[in-house]
């Protein structure tokens, strides 16, 4: 015999409907024994219109309030009696059919048919509630489960997410500083780690994700954005960004000055110089291939000394004028500061690694080579990858991330459709290098404009984004817009809520109002990954990021500061780089 999920009696029944809205029902609660089993989050079952079928609802707020009634005509304080009055306002989340076709106990988001006034309403908790939960579970495959945690209001129950559908269709980590993001990250790559294919890169910016790589028990293989200090290493895990591999825009954003009145005239003669050595370089490769319909922003090789040798020989170039005499050219002296600036970071070991990379970076193979290190995997490597962002100079760490999305992008985007593995780019601290377009710099933009694309469109070819911030408000709203499921921990500012509130639909704005009371490691999980709203306890990572908070009034009580370890982090910083002792 089939057991009834949700057994509602006498005991569980709160009240019974006084109002209802299109999101929103207001309940009348009629047992005082229940009241204080009462809570914010918990959910309730609503009789609706057919013996087979409940409407699931949220707990938003709980009211109690006084009312005096006069029992005499003669008004005396002796003849006033209180009563209360208890009032609960629940969101409606979905419809629970016991019978469904041929399917039983089934839970779907979403309510065709609302309540009628004076429908009852219960409590679901105890056997009801752990029975419920279950449901939940069932709903989703085992192969598409991924636990994060434990239900809030029933320990007991896993929160378990449909893994297709956080990855699929963007998702967001945002809660504020010590709220638990990084190991809410962790917890995630730690589960997805255990799938036999998983592609995941993770922009992190600060490092702190090494400890998932260290070989012991690493479940991600470790990357580096080479420094100034890593040029003479022959570390294999080091990347290269070369030039050539950005477009002619990033480029110029990052060297061209726009209020110069030449600029016109340096943009002309750099395109015009771009795509002559691109072309020398195809022909080199003999790429007839290529040579029909590349375009200035193909990612080609060519040799950034001779791009500035050619740009001097315009700078200095002299033409003939009247009576054959020598005047100077179109160009000449107005391309000089230009020049200096591109010879600067050139010159910069802080910007080696794009501008002055290894020669074997600048080979028309190379290309093959990097992008299968990170999209593909060998028996030795790990599917997730970590790219360490932390020695990149703060000026072109926009350019740098969105170039690299970009191009991994692209190439999905240019692979046949039965061919392509589907990968995730993990954007830690996301506010750092997309920020919210009003405030971009001519830098910012170019970043902006590769990460909405793939916002946009990502998901036709395989390719989503993981966003992940301490401040919601400082981030692209375009892109925090497209992401359909938000894992939101504690947040204090109401900038940061509002822009919460304002992402999510209108029936779910109440649920968001516990975010500044979160406890360190809880989570609100909103999104179609889950089948029911509700504020999570995640689980603890094995390996921990290293992103703990620092112990102030510890730290002040037990360690003594070294003048040693300032002299070398002094050294370190001239250097550009850590240097071993």
């Amino acid at each position: 015999m089939e057991t009834t999920i949700l057994n509602l009696t006498t005991e569980n029944k709160v009240g019974k409907i006084i109002s209802v809205d299109t999101s929103n029902i207001i309940v009348n609660v009629d047992n005082p024994e229940i009241m204080t089993k009462l809570s914010i989050g918990h959910i309730m079952a609503v009789k609706g219109n057919f013996e087979h079928e409940l409407l699931i609802c949220l707990i938003e707020k709980v009211t109690r309030s006084q009312l005096e009634m006069i029992v005499m005509d003669e008004i005396e304080e002796e003849d006033m009696e209180t009563s209360t009055n208890d009032l609960i306002r629940a969101t409606l989340i979905g419809t629970f059919k016991s019978v469904d076709g041929t399917k039983r106990n089934v839970f779907k988001r979403g309510v065709n048919l609302f309540p009628n006034v004076d429908g009852e309403c219960y409590l679901v908790n105890g056997d009801n509630l752990q029975r419920f939960m279950n449901i939940l579970d069932k709903e989703v495959e085992q192969s598409q489960k991924l636990i994060v945690g434990n239900f809030a209001n029933d320990t007991n129950s896993l929160a378990i997410l449909d893994g297709d559908k956080l990855f699929q269709r963007h998702a967001s980590i945002l809660g504020s500083t010590g709220s638990g993001k990084s190991w809410c990250v962790a917890t995630i790559l730690e589960k997805a780690s255990e799938l036999k294919y998983p592609n995941i890169i993770v922009f992190d910016m600060h490092g702190e994700y090494s400890s998932l790589t260290r070989k012991e028990s690493k479940i991600a293989e470790g990357f580096k954005i080479a420094g100034a200090g890593d040029l003479d290493s022959e570390d294999p895990n080091l990347i290269y960004l070369p030039f050539w591999l950005l477009n002619r825009e990033e480029i110029l954003s990052t060297i061209l000055d726009r209020s110069d009145s030449n600029a016109p005239n340096q943009s002309s003669r750099f395109t015009a110089h771009l795509k002559t050595l691109k072309l020398a370089s195809i022909e080199k490769e003999d790429d007839e291939n290529v040579k029909k319909s590349f375009t200035v922003d193909s990612p080609i090789p060519y040799s950034i000394i001779e791009l500035i040798a050619l740009l001097k020989e315009d700078d200095i170039g002299m033409k003939l004028g009247a009576n054959n005499r020598e005047v100077k050219g179109d160009w000449n002296g107005k391309l000089t500061r230009f020049i200096s600036r591109l010879e600067t970071k050139v010159e910069d070991k802080r910007y080696a690694f794009l501008y002055n990379p290894k020669e074997e970076c600048n080979t028309y193979d190379w290309l093959n080579t990097f992008i299968s290190k990170l999209l593909c995997m060998n028996k030795d490597s790990k599917g997730i990858k970590i790219i360490d962002f932390s020695e990149v100079p703060s000026d072109i760490l926009p350019i740098v991330t969105g170039t690299l999305a970009r191009i991994l992008y692209d190439v999905q985007f240019w692979m046949k459709n039965n061919k392509r593995t589907p990968f995730t780019l993990l954007c830690d601290e996301a506010h750092l290098y997309l920020p919210v377009k009003d405030d971009a710099d001519s830098v910012q933009k170019q970043a902006l404009y590769n990460f909405e694309r793939i916002a946009k469109e990502g998901r036709k070819y395989g390719v989503s984004l993981f966003v992940v911030s301490q401040r919601p408000s400082d981030v692209s709203r375009t892109i925090l817009s497209q992401c359909n499921n938000f894992i939101v921990l504690r947040l204090t500012n109401d900038r940061d809520q509002g822009v919460v509130k304002n992402l999510v639909p209108d029936s779910l704005k109440g649920v968001t109002d516990c975010l500044p009371i979160l406890d360190v490691g809880e989570a609100l999980i909103l999104g179609d990954a889950i089948l029911l709203p509700n504020r999570i306890k995640l689980h603890e990572p094995k390996l921990k990021p290293e992103s703990n908070t620092v112990d102030f009034w510890k730290k002040w009580n037990e360690v003594e500061p070294e003048q040693r370890e300032l002299v070398k982090a002094i050294r370190n910083m001239r250097a550009q780089s850590r240097i071993d002792d």
